[in-house]
């Protein structure tokens, strides 16, 4: 048995059983480890040593955490979701589908803006959902409806637009290795070899929003005013110093390509502004790093879970195995490669490190099928984004979470792990597969 199927199959299977996924991932890394050959103390050793390579992505989490506590206490968010709730109030129930559809549009493009615009990623949603979800509520808004919009939002853009960071997973990750392994692409479009893959997930979205959850769900909203409308005041100041830090933060971020440079200078930002206490600031510093921990952990814990995965060598063979099974057969081969970038994604959690990993062996195999450069760049690209939309340990599916479920009241499994995989997966898989085949 494939150390990579039976480990990334137990995190998988634990996780759906409701088990923590920091607990799933090294269970499924001990699994992994053993049945790839290696013994309890190597597959710990290795382990320990892949969890280092996530410390960057924790603290940038968790200062992007602080940040979006002080953004919260500016009163921004909230003074976003009162005006909301004003207006619904106000026009009581003929206005609640209006207001229900440009909700879900400004969302789409926030979270698009997020991987290109104002590249800051997921650090958008505790600042932006959190007070929002009260005028969800009052709407009868499906949360996992908002889990399947933002999470399409941070994954189409960098898969189609080679801009902030698609221009790093367009150009500096998949055409780069593509090249190192032997392929020419001076002359391919990665918006051309892309676009049918972007329209898969553009599929997607539209079935979640007009099908899968247009009926009504209710949440209790006398949790989320506990949780999320103590105590905040604004002030027509804390606002612009607000929209000033962010603008800041973006800038920073922009110049220095930091996140953890430009979430800490838009802290300090507020603390100068006196909207908050210099006294206050080690509270609500603790307070976004508890927001963003469980982010932090699983993508340390995720690092670690790879490094064995790797260890093992069991991801070549896995890919290897998978290549003789089609021979030359290039409708085949397309699917197969697709479904073994899948469960890599699944349990690495990243496709930007899925690449690296694949196109050794996908690329000499395109060559060989008479793959077009175009057709793998589709192949490798897609392949690599399977599983971002779906993985336990995405940031992708973390991100959503983390905003959506400050209340208890959204499941991280349940309302965006399997939503997103059904919604987005499957019509990535069919129309990455078409890509392949037509280019």
């Amino acid at each position: 048995m494939n150390a990579v199927v039976v480990a990334v199959a137990t995190m998988l299977l634990l996780s759906i059983l409701r088990l923590n996924v920091v607990m799933s991932l090294i269970i499924g890394a001990l699994a992994g480890g053993l049945v790839g050959g290696l013994d309890f103390s190597e597959t710990l050793k290795a382990f320990n040593q892949g969890l280092g390579g996530g410390a960057e992505v924790a603290l940038s989490y968790a200062l992007l955490g602080a940040f979006a506590v002080a953004v919260a206490k500016s009163g921004l968010p909230h003074w976003i979701a009162d005006k909301s709730l004003a207006r619904l109030n106000q026009q009581g129930g003929s206005e609640t589908g209006y207001l229900k559809w440009l909700i879900i549009l400004v969302l789409t493009l926030v979270a698009m803006s997020s991987q290109n615009l104002i590249p800051v990623h997921i650090a958008f949603i505790p600042m932006l959902i959190p007070p929002l979800l009260i005028v969800f509520a009052k709407l009868q808004l499906d949360r996992r409806l908002v889990a399947c919009v933002l999470t399409f939002g941070l994954i189409t853009p960098y898969i189609f637009l080679p801009v902030g960071f698609g221009g790093i997973f367009l150009n500096n990750i998949l055409l780069a290795n593509l090249q190192n392994y032997g392929m020419d692409t001076s002359q391919v479009s990665v918006i051309q070899a892309m676009a049918l893959p972007a329209l898969g997930m553009l599929f997607g979205l539209l079935v979640a929003v007009l099908f899968s959850y247009r009926k009504p769900r209710h949440y209790n909203v006398d949790v989320i005013q506990q949780v999320e409308k103590a105590d905040v005041s604004y002030s027509p100041k804390s606002l612009l110093v607000a929209l000033i830090a962010i603008v800041v933060t973006f800038v920073v971020q922009l110049v220095t390509d930091s996140m953890t440079l430009g979430a800490l200078v838009g802290f300090l930002v507020f603390s100068a502004s006196g909207i908050f206490k210099w006294s206050e600031a080690d509270g609500l510093f603790v307070e976004g790093l508890k927001m963003m921990a469980m982010i932090g952990f699983i993508m340390i814990t995720a690092k670690g879970f790879a490094a064995v995965l790797q260890q093992t060598g069991d991801i070549k063979t896995l890919v290897d195995t998978s290549a003789a099974l089609f021979g030359s057969n290039k409708v085949l081969a397309a699917l197969v490669m697709l479904l073994v970038g899948l469960l890599i994604t699944m349990g690495i959690g990243s496709s930007f490190s899925t690449i690296p990993i694949i196109a050794a062996i996908y690329v000499p195999l395109a060559l060989e099928l008479g793959f077009s450069p175009m057709a793998t760049v589709a192949l490798v690209g897609t392949a690599a984004a399977l599983g971002d939309a779906g993985s336990p340990t995405s940031d992708s599916t973390l991100g959503p979470t983390a905003g959506l479920n400050v209340d208890g009241q959204h499941n991280h499994i349940w309302d965006t792990v399997i939503p997103t995989f059904l919604h987005y997966n499957i019509p990535l898989l069919v129309f990455g597969w078409m890509a392949a085949l037509a280019l």
